[in-house]
């Protein structure tokens, strides 16, 4: 696992505290932004995991 793995997971459970805690709250702004913030987290994680396959097949095709 690297290291955007690791700090898109995190922002994906922080992006879900923020929209829980908008919707419990009733605040819509927050939920959004929750909403949003998980989205850029997946998307840092995915890098993150195209990245390590990529260097999975590079040093399998070494190997």
């Amino acid at each position: 696992m690297n290291k955007e793995q690791v700090k898109g997971r995190a922002e994906e459970a922080v992006g879900k505290v923020k929209e829980v805690t908008g919707r419990v709250t009733g605040d819509k702004s927050l939920e959004a932004k929750g909403d949003a913030q998980q989205v850029a987290g997946k998307t840092r994680s995915t890098a993150g995991d195209v990245t390590e396959d990529v260097k999975d097949v590079f040093f399998f095709r070494l190997g």
